[in-house]
């Protein structure tokens, strides 16, 4: 699977990035009722820092985000993964297909993170150009000021003048 199909997956919550339930299970190739059982069978495994089940707002809200056609009604909240859980999710469904996709999901939260670092590297080396810019056209404008200030005197005047005419 592509790694740019699986950040698209990606959402944020609660201030963590988390896969729902739905998408883990359409990539392992099982429904969704399965792998909500395997979970309950296993919910030790699952702290809530590795998994938590949307609320109705928030569910709303992705719903409208990735216009999801709500036909049909979900009768249970979706969980929301986060990178640990989907972690552990491999050692709950044990097939080969789910040992292989945890590991490129892995890697696209990884991914994520290395970007997201690099995001603000480049952001904090901007805004200190920019600071540096400020200062230097800050300087300009007040040499520049200072120039329009001064009151022009009267000078000399330079070059050759006319036998007979004075300046």
């Amino acid at each position: 699977m592509e790694l740019q199909l699986i950040q698209d997956k990606i959402h944020e919550f609660r201030g963590q990035r988390v896969m729902m339930d739905y998408d883990l299970a359409e990539m392992y190739g099982v429904d969704t009722r399965s792998l909500k059982q395997a979970v309950k069978r296993n919910e030790s495994r699952f702290p809530p820092d590795f998994m938590f089940e949307l609320t109705r707002a928030e569910w709303d809200g992705l719903i409208s985000q990735i216009v999801i056609s709500n036909r049909g009604g979900n009768r249970f909240l979706p969980y929301a993964f986060t990178e640990q859980g989907v972690a552990m999710l491999s050692s709950v469904l044990r097939s080969e297909k789910a040992i292989e996709i945890n590991i490129q999901i892995i890697r696209a939260f990884i991914l994520i993170r290395q970007n997201t670092l690099l995001f603000a590297e480049i952001n904090q080396k901007l805004e200190n150009f920019m600071i540096d810019t400020n200062l230097q056209f800050n300087e300009i404008y007040q040499a520049l000021q200072e120039l329009a200030i001064k009151k022009a005197t009267p000078r000399k005047a330079v070059g050759f003048l006319a036998i007979g005419k004075e300046a």
